[in-house]
């Protein structure tokens, strides 16, 4: 067989040659293999020139990541020396105490007192300003129920069954209530003979309402201290801005202020307080999330009471006013605290929104009913055309109204005076 195969390469070769194809095939031949070396070195310095190529991405990605290091700490540094100078320059806010479970106690040594604040010099012209917040505040219920009274006389000058009706319509509108505009109404029949025109209905009205805040209840004065506030309210009233205020104002009147965080199940409610207390320049006592309210409120009376606090404000849940298990974790909050400290809770404050109108009242009621409210709170009344809902809420329910919220500012949180009420009212 390879004897056949010799012979047959032989034979093959020799006619070739004869042809005269053996140079061709052969030029051929060496050009192909010339092809394929070249191709095999290109080859082979793509490959050794790939981890040049890695080496240089990775090197060129480590300075990068070098420079961005750099530029982070050069950052840190910066943030660091920028808290350093406000920290500096601000006045010192009292830390937080830490309070983690809700039985551990309280870590303070007893007797060490809470800073005192420095009292803030009220300017001559307090009135003034507190009078332009109220008008401000009260602009949209004082031109709806203006224009109302206007068009009572808009063509006549004697007080009908019609004007009578124009005029309930006017009071009601304004959330004064069914029960209030039957009272100044049949007041009004009783004395329309002196009554002709809108200026002197206006004056006739001012006089009737300031008897009923003459007739409501005056709040009690503080003499104990601490003096323990509990404050309670449904969600979104605006509670816990209330009474973040609250302190604030009692801060900036030279009395030491402490809060407790007793609403431990509503997401962020602890969080949210620490805020208002940091605003305000108070301390505030609080638990972990979930943790039992009436043990805040426990922790919250004693801690203030060994380190001298004057106030002492007590922030609780305000899920629905409808849930009897809130009345009953209410009552509980104020069993703890006057187990700690008797004749304490001194106030039970109510905080309620101007904007609900008549619901509010009904809230006052089931409040009053489930834990003794001994005032009120009302807020938003800058955000509302029924600002008669003081009126009327004063009226039911004749406890004394203390504060009232024109703003959202620290300042507008302003102590109830009836006569400037009604005055920015009309």
């Amino acid at each position: 067989m390879l004897q056949l195969l010799t012979d047959f390469c032989q034979d093959l070769f020799r006619s070739l040659q004869a042809t005269g194809w053996m140079e061709e095939i052969v030029g051929s031949a060496l050009v192909f293999i010339l092809l394929i070396l070249l191709a095999d070195t290109i080859r082979r310095r793509r490959k050794g020139g790939k981890p040049e190529a890695v080496a240089s991405n990775g090197l060129a990605a480590e300075m990068r990541h070098e420079d961005t290091g750099r530029q982070d700490a050069k950052e840190k540094i910066g943030i660091s020396n920028l808290q350093n100078q406000e920290a500096q320059k601000a006045p010192e806010i009292p830390s937080q105490p830490s309070m983690a479970p809700a039985d551990k106690p309280d870590s303070t040594p007893a007797g060490s007192e809470m800073a005192r604040p420095e009292t803030k010099e009220v300017s001559p012209d307090e009135p003034g300003r507190l009078m332009n917040r109220l008008k401000t505040g009260l602009s949209k219920t004082r031109k709806s129920l203006g224009s109302r009274l206007e068009r009572v006389f808009a063509e006549k000058t004697i007080i009908d069954e019609q004007t009578i009706e124009e005029i309930e319509e006017a009071l009601i509108t304004a959330d004064v209530g069914m029960e209030t505009t039957m009272e100044l109404v049949s007041r009004i029949q009783a004395n329309s003979s002196q009554i002709a025109s809108p200026a002197q209905l206006r004056s006739f009205l001012k006089q009737e309402m300031i008897r009923v805040f003459d007739n409501m209840a005056q709040p009690a004065p503080i003499a104990e201290k601490p003096h323990v506030i509990m404050v309670v309210g449904v969600n979104g009233v605006g509670k816990t801005t209330t009474i973040g205020k609250l302190a604030y104002r009692f801060q900036t009147g030279g009395h030491s202020v402490l809060m407790g965080a007793a609403d431990t199940f509503r997401a962020a409610a602890v969080e949210q307080l620490t805020i208002w207390a940091q605003r305000a320049g108070a301390e505030i006592v609080s638990h972990r999330q979930n943790a039992d309210p009436a043990a805040v409120a426990y922790d919250a009376v004693e801690a203030g009471t060994s380190r001298g606090a004057d106030r002492i404000i007590i922030d609780t849940a305000g899920r629905l006013h409808t849930k009897i298990n809130l009345m009953e974790q209410l009552k509980k909050i104020k069993r703890s605290i006057a187990k700690k400290m008797p004749g304490a809770p001194h106030e039970v404050l109510l905080v309620l929104d101007a904007t609900t109108g008549q619901n509010a009242i009904a809230q006052a009621k089931m409040f009053h009913e489930g834990v003794g409210i001994t005032g009120l709170i009302l807020t938003k009344l800058d955000g509302t055309a029924k600002g008669g809902i003081v009126v009327g809420i004063c009226n039911t329910m004749k406890l004394p109204l203390h504060y009232i919220g024109v703003g959202e500012s620290m300042e507008d949180l302003q102590p109830f005076n009836p006569k400037l009420f009604i005055d920015a009212l009309f």
